[in-house]
């Protein structure tokens, strides 16, 4: 399974970004994805996942509830975060993140991962 993510960039306070990360290989929209996100010296943190299905369920850090929307479109193989509102503490890089063995929101869990995007918020 290959991911590849697109979509980060510098963006102020109070904007918005989306973000996309395209899957190839085998069991393409079986599973489930998830989005993290890891600052500097920081750990990396759950965003937000989504099962698998065109209509699956969604899942998010209380950090970004309200804010940030996971879907899927399986006909494109893509996955997207829409990012509203922006905050400084949102800078990192973005990765997301397919097949979780166990906890959707523990990054060991996670078979894939993409290269990440950066992610800047910033006046």
């Amino acid at each position: 399974v290959l991911l590849v993510e697109s979509g980060g960039g510098l963006v102020q306070p109070g904007g918005s970004l989306r973000l996309s990360c395209e899957e190839s290989g085998p069991g393409i929209g079986t599973y489930p994805m998830g989005w993290f996100r890891q600052a500097p010296g920081k750990e990396r943190d759950f965003v937000a996942v989504i099962n698998s299905g065109n209509a699956g369920a969604t899942f998010y850090a209380d950090s970004v509830m309200g804010r940030f929307t996971i879907s899927r479109d399986n006909a494109k193989n893509t996955v997207y975060l829409q990012m509203n509102g922006l905050k400084p503490e949102d800078t990192a890089v973005y990765y997301c993140a397919a097949d979780p063995e166990g906890n959707w929101r523990r990054a060991e869990d996670y078979k894939f991962w993409g290269q990440g995007t950066q992610v800047t918020v910033s006046s």
